[in-house]
């Protein structure tokens, strides 16, 4: 059986399947695969539909348009780097890449909140409503160690985006639209940051 979902995704490449259409879907039987199409596009899977494939833990069918090629992906433990993955809100951003690095580096779960395109304008507040049920708290810019995370406000009111902390004057992030990358924290970054975090659990503790 075939049951379609909406996309709820805005302004986005990527597609957001809608939780109450999956849920509906689910309640008709076992959901053994996914599948999406790629206007104008090949059927190729993005780094965005690997990570979403993980985590969905099933197959996926992709079909590109107009082509009409179709491709076939399954869970096989991939992992998008930290440094060159590629941008696509809720999927692989600046939350996703601090989960990704908190994981991998400290062995620590952070759990992956819904988040929609532009949440910051949307009166949401996705870091300062969350960060301290995570195990995160509040220290100053003077006491920063490697591990610790930035929050900042790019073109928002409410922190909207965050940096993990790598010594040295250099921080690890995922701007809008832009590769994952390694910065200077200075300049820009350090003029819109806003609030300074430490996991409790992290390399530095209290």
């Amino acid at each position: 059986m075939y049951w379609p979902c909406k996309n709820l995704a805005v302004k986005s490449d990527n597609f957001v399947l809608d939780p109450n259409d999956y849920a509906e879907a689910d309640q008709q039987g076992d959901i053994v695969a996914v599948f999406h199409s790629h206007p104008n596009m090949s059927c190729k899977p993005s780094e965005a539909d690997k990570v979403a494939c993980e985590a969905s833990g099933l197959p996926w069918f992709i079909v590109g348009l107009p082509s009409e090629q179709w491709h076939l992906m399954e869970p096989s433990g991939y992992e998008a780097p930290l440094v060159g993955r590629q941008w696509s809100h809720g999927v692989l951003d600046c939350y996703a890449l601090c989960r990704d690095y908190y994981k991998r580096e400290h062995g620590l779960d952070l759990y992956d909140f819904e988040r929609r395109d532009e949440w910051w304008h949307q009166g949401e507040n996705l870091y300062l409503d969350n960060f301290e049920s995570q195990g995160f708290y509040e220290i100053e810019m003077d006491q920063l160690q490697p591990g610790d995370a930035i929050l900042m406000t790019v073109m928002s009111e409410v922190p909207n985006h965050a940096a993990i902390y790598l010594g040295d004057n250099v921080i690890l992030h995922h701007v809008h639209g832009r590769l994952s990358t390694r910065d200077v924290f200075g300049g820009y970054w350090m003029k819109n940051a806003v609030k300074f975090i430490r996991h409790e659990k992290g390399p530095f503790t209290r």
